[in-house]
């Protein structure tokens, strides 16, 4: 079952996460890091509801959604751009796994969407 798969590689996603999260600089802890974890928590709840219906497709687009949101939260987060003064939020090491755990993620929701057309 491919959307079990999906689910997990989800739930490992926000293993990874959580703990970058949490060395976020103060002024970003809450809003930019808290956007993240919600978007995170959002893709697991949909997950979990794609893995229970029998009507899949318009929780999958949802799903694919929430992928771009997290994807581009992510990459604010690594960018220079965001405070010139500063390091960024999220070294680049950790934004290049990160970015490779929402690429497979994003590619296995594709898969699975050509499956349920």
């Amino acid at each position: 079952m491919e959307e079990f798969k999906i689910k997990e590689k989800i739930y490992d996603m926000i293993l990874y996460g959580s703990p970058a999260l949490t060395q976020f600089p103060k002024v970003e802890k809450y809003a930019l890091a808290g956007d993240i974890r919600k978007s995170m928590y959002r893709m697991l709840m949909l997950a979990v509801t794609i893995e229970k219906k029998y009507y899949k497709k318009t929780t999958l687009q949802e799903l694919d959604i929430e992928l771009d949101i997290l994807r581009h939260l992510i990459r604010l987060a690594a960018d220079k751009k965001l405070y010139p003064n500063q390091k960024p939020c999220l070294p680049f090491k950790k934004y290049e796994y990160w970015a490779k755990l929402i690429d497979e993620i994003g590619r296995m929701i594709g898969g699975y969407m050509k499956s349920v057309k």
